[in-house]
This record gives C-alpha cells, sequence and structure tokens, in this order.
C-alpha cells in the first residue's frame, strides 16, 4: 500500500482499494469525493487532473454494489510522476456529483463530456451544457439504456457548414 493511500484512509473512508500493473485505484464515498481530491492536490501533490470519465454498469454481470454509474478521476503528480484513479459511483436517482472545476480549470470540459454523454450533473459547474450534441438532444447516448441506432432523432440534429463552425 502506498503512502498516499494510507494517508487518505487516516483522513477518508475508502470503500475499496485495488492496484494492477502499478496503477493505484480506490473507490471513495460520492459525498466525499470533492474533499479527497483536494486532500490529494493540497496535500499530496497531484497537481494534474489527467482524465474524467464514466462507465455505466447497467448491463454488466455483477454490477457493483455502490450505483449504477461509476465515476473515474485519474491524477497525477507531476513531480513524482505518481497516478492514482479515484472512483465514486451514483445511481439515476443520485446522479449528481461536485463539480472539481475549483480544483483544476480542466474538469470544466472533462465534466461537460460526462454531463453529455452520460447525464452526470456537476453541481457548480461554471458553465454545464453540452459539448458534442446539439442543446436540443434530450438523451445521453453513451448510457446502456440507448439505443445503439438512437431513438431516430438525427434527422432533426442541425446541419453546421464549415463557414459556420
Amino acid at each position: 500500500m502506498s503512502l498516499v493511500i494510507k494517508r487518505i484512509q487516516e483522513t477518508f473512508e475508502i470503500l475499496e482499494q485495488s492496484e494492477f500493473r502499478g496503477m493505484r485505484r480506490i473507490v471513495v464515498p460520492r459525498e466525499k469525493l470533492f474533499e479527497v481530491l483536494q486532500f490529494l492536490k493540497d496535500e499530496c501533490g497531484f497537481d494534474m487532473l489527467v482524465d474524467i470519465t464514466c462507465v455505466d454498469y447497467l448491463t454488466y454481470p455483477r454490477p457493483p454494489k455502490w450505483g449504477r454509474f461509476g465515476l473515474v478521476y485519474q491524477v497525477l503528480n507531476t513531480n513524482t510522476g505518481e497516478r492514482l484513479i479515484i472512483r465514486t459511483f451514483c445511481d439515476l436517482d443520485t446522479a449528481v456529483v461536485r463539480s472539481v472545476v475549483p480544483l483544476w480549470q480542466a474538469a470544466n470540459w472533462l465534466e461537460r463530456e460526462v454531463w453529455d454523454m452520460f447525464g452526470i450533473r456537476f453541481e457548480g459547474h461554471p458553465d454545464l451544457r453540452r459539448i458534442l450534441l446539439p442543446e436540443s438532444f434530450e438523451d445521453h447516448p453513451l448510457r446502456k439504456d440507448y439505443p445503439l441506432q438512437g431513438k431516430g432523432e438525427r434527422h432533426n440534429l442541425p446541419v453546421i457548414t464549415r463557414a459556420e463552425g
């Protein structure tokens, strides 16, 4: 177990931890996610947010016991090269997570992408609007319950020409 994970365990609840091929992963409660990430940035030197993504576990044979959607944050300590993956879970009725834009400006576009594709809301985000799809699009196409061929809405999407873009 790394020193960083020990420090997190002393301060916060960790639901699960694992390591695979040198990558350390922890699962934290959704309500404590912001505080854990702030601790990692301020106290442990993880000064770079590498990525935020989401996984929909709806059709998995053994879905996680904590919720349908798994939010995945990857952070990096640029001084030591250490990486850490922090995961948290939510369901459709609790699909709201506190924005980490105050910690890392890079989260702005990453959170917008997760909102657009999965419908996870980021409370306190400065500009949470669609980034890949038009605002009139009502669904979130990377959810497992969204049909692969869509719902027939493609003919309603606005056509953008090169001159407009």
